[in-house]
């Protein structure tokens, strides 16, 4: 009987010899070529700690300096330049740029520290193949791209204010994430009709200047609370609840128009939508249930009409019916359908986003669509993650990411186009007066800081939810 042959061919010398396999490459090796092969992947480990050590260095000495001296540099002139006004402000700026540095240096740092355990661990147990190496390699290019990438800070002038104003704008992230306890930045003394109170706020807007424009429902005005103001001042209404020209009825929306600065409001007892310039009154649409207002970066004006269930679009100074770009077939839970519409968003492409309040959902209407397609809830009314309860503000970030005022359930949403839901950005934390927590939210916005505003409804105030940073 003839003896069985175990021998295979190693892929070094290329001879029938008992072989032993690589668990990194599959290849054969004898065992002399085997000792070699494994040398060779020593040699390569040995580089990859040389290269290690270098980033070692690198990042020691990052740590040891965490600022980019040309911003410092800017703000440091910036300070000379205006003195004792600014120099506050100057401190903020750089406390921000340092600390920017330092959580960038510490994310790499974080991920570089991984990476020195698993070396260690490697070294140590000396037990390790070709994917490992390639992992290891990889691992290390990926961190040292990071570090080595440009700063995206800059900083933004505001040459409108006395004194030329400087900020720090950040790299935005897609995955923002907001401080959970609000600063009560308008209406810290509770319901009432003073210029320090608020009653029942409703929408919201956030000029360059971070001043707020406040429609105060029940207190039939417009309040302008100009940014770390004490209290606001009236700049449309406030002369009791009526429909003379100087008087409102339970305005809903408010917004500024950027081309001329005028104020524009949904007067909704008074169905009509006034503009406000200069103390003179314009009424721009008459005999409209009028809800939500929004403007386009071509100045046409859209309308949300919560008892025809659409929204129509005007331009400005046209005597004219409007044209319908959202419902406007009647109520239903249909894709060409509304169930009393209330805020609304434009984005650049002038899509129209609904917050669709009776079909608990935030609804997209891309420019002249026959229906929409639901963004946001539209799974029954509820608090699960895929659920709405009466939505209310609406609005679209730069990654088309939409932040919805979940009314009922007492919190900001977050949602993705594409996935089944998503996450709580504030609030949902019961409905309460806490600094975490929201009664009724209405009306939403940003600044250009990325700082979450949010009209507390319930409990009479504006609240600011500062960026993580």
């Amino acid at each position: 009987m003839a003896m069985a042959n175990n021998k295979t061919r190693c892929l070094k010398c290329n001879k029938d010899r008992i072989t032993y396999s690589c668990r990194g490459c599959s290849k054969e090796f004898c065992l002399i070529h085997l000792n070699e092969h494994q040398q060779v992947l020593n040699e390569e480990l040995n580089h990859i700690i040389n290269d290690y050590d270098q980033f070692k260095q690198k990042i020691n000495e990052q740590k040891q300096n965490p600022y980019n001296p040309s911003l410092i540099e800017q703000i440091n002139q910036w300070e000379t330049n205006s003195i004792e006004k600014i120099q506050q402000k100057a401190k903020d700026c750089r406390e921000n740029v340092i600390k920017s540095c330092q959580t960038f240096i510490s994310d790499v740092d974080m991920k570089f520290k991984d990476l020195t355990e698993q070396i260690k661990q490697i070294h140590e147990e000396n037990e390790f193949n070709e994917i490992n190496l390639s992992y290891l390699k990889n691992q290390l290019i990926e961190i040292t791209e990071d570090m080595n990438k440009p700063s995206n800070i800059t900083i933004r002038q505001n040459s409108k204010s006395f004194v030329t104003e400087i900020s720090i704008i950040l790299p935005k992230s897609k995955f923002n994430k907001w401080k959970q306890n609000a600063i009560t930045i308008a209406a810290e003394n509770g319901q009432g009709q003073e210029l320090n109170q608020l009653n029942s706020p409703c929408g919201i807007f956030i000029d360059e200047m971070k001043n707020i424009f406040i429609a105060d429902f029940d207190n039939h005005r417009i309040i302008e609370w100009k940014c770390n103001a004490k209290k606001g001042q009236i700049i449309a209404g406030g002369n009791g609840k009526g429909n003379r020209m100087d008087q409102l009825n339970n305005p809903t929306d408010v917004i500024v128009n950027q081309q001329n600065h005028s104020i524009i409001i949904s007067n909704q007892g008074n169905r009509r939508v006034i503009q406000w310039f200069n103390q003179n009154q314009q009424i721009l649409i008459d005999n409209i249930d009028c809800w939500g207002l929004a403007m386009d970066k071509n100045g046409f004006l859209y309308v949300s009409g919560y008892k025809k269930n659409e929204v129509r679009r005007w331009k400005i100074g046209e005597n004219n019916e409007g044209i319908i770009v959202a419902g406007g077939n009647g109520k239903g839970d249909q894709l060409n359908q509304l169930n009393h519409p209330t805020f609304i968003f434009v984005d650049e492409d002038r899509s129209i986003y609904v917050s669709d309040r009776d079909n608990h959902r935030v609804i997209k209407w891309i420019e002249d669509a026959k229906e929409g397609r639901i963004v946001a809830g539209g799974d029954r009314q509820g608090r699960n993650l895929d659920q709405l309860s009466s939505p209310r503000g609406v609005t679209v970030d730069q990654w088309s990411q939409i932040y919805v005022a979940d009314c009922e359930n007492g919190r900001i949403m977050r949602w993705c186009e594409g996935r089944e839901d998503d996450e709580i950005v504030v609030g949902g934390n019961g409905k309460g007066n806490q600094l975490n927590q929201l009664n009724g939210p209405r009306g939403l916005s940003f600044d250009d800081e990325g700082n979450l505003y949010v009209a507390d409804w319930g409990n009479y105030r504006i609240e600011k939810f500062e960026i993580i940073l």
